[in-house]
Order: C-alpha cells, then sequence, then structure tokens
C-alpha cells in the first residue's frame, strides 16, 4: 500500500526501504522524525517551486542528511555533515547506484546547512536544504498550507525537539570541536559548551607564518 503523508507519496523502492531500516535501527526517535520531515518538508517546497527532482535520492539525502551526529564515518575527526554524506554515498553504491547519483546526494548531504548555496545547485540539493530550513528554524512555515503541516507532525511528531535537537548538536560536536570552523556548528558549541572558543578567519590570517 503506498505511504502517502500531507500529499507527498513515500517512494515505494528497495532503497528507501533500506534507507527507513537504517534509520530506525542506528539513530534515535529524534532524528528518524526529523529526517522524514525534512523529506515532507522538501517536497512540498519542490513542488510548489517546480523543482523536478527525483523522490528516491531526495529521500536518501534527507534521510542520513543527520546519521552524522551519532554515527562518525571517519576515524579521523570531520565535519558531521561529511559523515552523513560518506555514509550515504556508500549506501547507494552499495546497492548499484551510479556514481553521479551517489555523488548529488553527497552534495546535498555536505551542504545542507551552508547559506545561499544549495538553492543554486541540483534540485534534489536545493529541497533537502529547504526542507531543514523548515523543520529547524521555521523558513517559510507560513507558506504551507496548515492542515499538511498538521498531518506531518502528527505522522511524525515534534516533542521537544527545540530542546533535544540542540543536545543532539552538542553531543555529536563537542568532542571534535575543531570541525565547526566556518560553520553555523559553531553557534551550538559556544552556546552550551562551557570554555568553547570559536576561532575566526581574522585570527587565522593575523596569526599565519607570514610576515606581513
Amino acid at each position: 500500500m503506498t505511504d502517502i503523508i500531507a500529499g507527498v507519496e513515500i517512494p515505494d523502492t528497495p532503497a528507501v526501504a533500506a534507507a527507513t531500516e537504517f534509520l530506525r535501527e542506528r539513530t534515535s526517535p529524534l532524528i528518524f522524525h526529523h529526517s522524514r520531515r525534512v523529506f515532507l518538508f522538501g517536497s512540498l517546497h519542490a513542488r510548489a517551486r517546480d523543482l523536478r527532482h527525483d523522490p528516491e535520492l531526495f529521500y536518501i539525502s534527507a534521510m542520513f542528511h543527520d546519521t552524522g551526529l551519532v554515527i562518525p564515518f571517519s576515524d579521523t575527526p570531520q565535519r558531521f555533515e561529511l559523515d552523513g554524506a560518506d555514509h550515504a554515498q556508500k549506501f547507494l553504491l552499495d546497492r548499484g547506484f551510479s556514481a553521479s547519483a551517489a555523488q548529488m546526494v553527497w552534495r546535498a548531504i555536505a551542504l545542507h546547512t551552508t547559506p545561499g548555496i544549495p538553492a543554486r545547485m541540483d534540485p534534489e540539493v536545493a529541497a533537502t536544504n529547504y526542507g531543514v530550513l523548515t523543520d529547524a528554524v521555521g523558513w517559510e512555515l507560513d507558506g504551507l498550507e496548515k492542515d499538511r503541516i498538521e498531518e506531518i507532525v502528527t505522522a511524525h511528531p515534534r516533542g521537544d525537539f527545540k530542546k533535544e535537537f540542540l543536545q543532539a548538536f552538542v553531543d555529536g560536536l563537542k568532542d571534535r570541536p575543531d570541525t565547526t570552523y566556518g560553520t553555523v556548528n559553531a553557534d551550538v558549541l559556544e552556546h552550551f559548551v562551557p570554555g568553547f572558543r570559536r576561532t575566526s578567519m581574522v585570527e587565522r590570517i593575523l596569526d599565519a607564518p607570514w610576515p606581513h
């Protein structure tokens, strides 16, 4: 039976089913529900903007976009966005998807917290960013139909999302604070982690090993 939420059809493919199961087993209910809402909100924004995205690849992007917070991919600390992107790329390549499809999903996840750039890229990259912005900070929420919003949050409840989501960032980043340089992630550590001090680009330039 086709799963439709707020007028958005969940793609019925083996990869989608596997991604859903991966999130259920390997992450938390917080990340699972957030990721599904990102897909649903992003799909509504894509429809409104006539973005011709691939629903299956967009679903994978949405589902894996925050996996790096809870499942570091590399032994070498890297931005959590890259961890999630690497997870998704391997997931797709292991299932026979093309290198270009896997790379596009990688871009969508790697750039999902980067302001301004995703909207100029592939439809799946833009839709991922739109969904993240809506669920995290309420971007364009007033432009969506209220009954659609209610149906989405009924299917995937927010709970105490603001508090728990920020805590998930703290937990996922506090042991690799240097990876937050130049990103919005530094905002979270600066607010919640005592003693954390972000490094600025000005300091790096002034401290560079050049005489002038």
